[in-house]
């Protein structure tokens, strides 16, 4: 028995009509190729999840619609699919209308396709995140710092982010008098290895 998701169903209600028929045809696809599929809502739009893996999502949008398979740089036609990500967001193209898809046969052998990568246990590797540049300490601080040899121990032990926090609290203020003052509370707080938010930490 297919299993539906009635937010998907909401989902294809609520499209243009145009894209109504394209959705519903490609979730007739998915179901005829992966009858164990389950359907999902994932970043408001219709996710096909196989073995508690993304498998491909479908979206529609004002004037197209949009097939995407998770795991499309795994897959034999990669090149050609990321070829059709640069039209549209997706691996089909700008779909306008189901003239616009591969025919039936080759949906359905993408989809068996990702299936398999899934049954193999193939995953996307983790995103990279960037590194964070930590801002150039402000010339003020630096001075106090190299005076008081407690407080530049201190602020050389504390991590990239606390020192971040101490430096653009002192340089975002809006008015000399404010920095000042900033400056002043910070290295008094710095000088017992006390972190910017230490007030709030339990």
């Amino acid at each position: 028995m297919i299993k539906k998701d009635k937010r998907v169903d909401t989902y294809i209600f609520n499209a243009a009509p145009f894209a109504q028929e394209i959705l519903m045809h490609f979730r007739a696809l998915v179901h005829k190729a992966c009858p164990e599929v389950e359907e999902t809502v994932k970043w408001s739009m219709p996710f096909f999840d196989y073995k508690g893996e993304m498998l491909c999502n479908m979206a529609a949008f004002k004037k197209h619609c949009a097939i995407g398979f998770w795991k499309a740089a795994f897959m034999k036609d990669a090149k050609k699919l990321k070829d059709g990500n640069q039209e549209a967001m997706g691996h089909y193209g700008r779909i306008t209308s189901v003239k616009d898809l591969p025919d039936n046969k080759t949906i359905i052998a993408n989809i068996k396709e990702a299936m398999k990568l899934n049954d193999d246990g193939i995953k996307m590797p983790a995103k990279k995140k960037a590194a964070v540049k930590e801002p150039d300490v402000p010339e003020e601080l630096m001075k106090a710092l190299s005076k008081n040899k407690k407080a530049r121990t201190f602020f050389d032990s504390f991590p990239p982010s606390q020192r971040r926090e101490y430096i653009l609290w002192i340089t975002e203020a809006k008015s000399e008098a404010t920095r000042i003052k900033r400056l002043e509370t910070a290295m008094e707080w710095i000088t017992e290895g006390k972190h910017r938010h230490w007030k709030y930490q339990k």
